[in-house]
């Protein structure tokens, strides 16, 4: 790859990353905060290299560089000391082939001034130039955040098993998260959750069939690469637009046995409401309040 090119490639990506990461709130789309800094710092690295990278060509373009040069830095190949071409006798008037013994090939007498035919290894590959296109987008255009498609197309994600539960709040509505309210629901013997009113806050996902909906958070433990979902169906409520945050109240919807995993991780609603979307919506939190 020919150094102008390295140069726009750094050059961009150090800006990208800072135009998402320093100058917007872009990277949260893809990252946890925490990431952040760590994003900054890349973007500051990438571009020192560019200007590293421009000044190092710069000088070598001075110093007038090697072009024309034999394969050690000398004079040009082909051309002695005192200007005789590769055809012409040498000082003393002795021609330089006629050491070369019949049957053997000039090839065979000066190996390492061989060069390779055919081949231009300074041709930058055409699919180096497909680089540019992920470098372009953090400047002009983002992919959006993960949402209602990427959780339609995942299954929920397993969560992890309890020994023992503390007792809930009398609050009512009860405050609770999509992970704990899956927890209660199939593995709480002590059925704390039934007959209980429950908030919960996420963003829509149409499910196939319609009359139902899940309502969903999606996790994710370092970037949007290990994203994970967890879902609690909505009953008794029009689907929302995909994509929509709401704040939902209701109660457990019933089937199969309270405790167990037959039980289903599903909710009667009795008030969908929208809410505010939050600038971080990766992480499985209490409600957000209505706005």
């Amino acid at each position: 790859m020919r150094r102008p090119l390295q140069v726009i490639l750094l050059a961009l990506s150090g800006l990208g990353l800072l135009h998402a990461s320093l100058f917007t709130d872009m990277c949260l789309r893809y990252v946890k905060p925490g990431m952040r800094p760590l994003l900054v710092v890349s973007g500051f690295v990438l571009l020192v290299l560019a200007v590293a990278e421009a000044a190092t060509r710069d000088s070598h373009t001075r110093g007038g560089g090697s072009y024309g040069a034999g394969p050690h830095g000398g004079e040009p190949r082909g051309v002695g000391p005192h200007g005789a071409g590769p055809h012409d006798p040498g000082p003393h008037g002795a021609d330089p082939h006629s050491a070369v013994p019949h049957g053997t090939e000039p090839h065979d007498a000066e190996p390492h001034d061989a060069e390779p035919h055919g081949h231009d290894h300074s041709a930058v590959p055409r699919v180096a130039w497909l680089l540019l296109l992920p470098a372009l987008s953090l400047l002009f255009y983002a992919p959006p955040a993960l949402g209602a498609y990427t959780a339609s197309r995942q299954p929920a994600k397993v969560v992890a098993e309890r020994d023992g539960f503390d007792p809930l709040p009398r609050t009512s509505p009860l405050p609770i998260t999509l992970t704990d309210f899956t927890t209660r629901v199939q593995q709480d013997r002590s059925l704390a959750i039934k007959g209980r009113t429950v908030q919960m806050s996420g963003l829509v996902t149409p499910v196939a069939g319609g009359g139902s909906w899940d309502l969903t958070r999606i996790i994710i433990s370092c970037c949007a690469a290990d994203a994970q979902s967890v879902k609690v169906r909505i009953y008794g409520s029009t689907v929302p637009p995909a994509d929509t945050w709401v704040s939902v109240t209701g109660n457990w919807h019933p089937g199969g046995k309270l405790g167990t995993r037959s039980a289903p991780v599903a909710v009667d609603a009795q008030t969908v409401k929208r809410i505010r979307k939050p600038s971080n919506g990766y992480q499985d939190a209490l409600p957000f309040p209505s706005g």
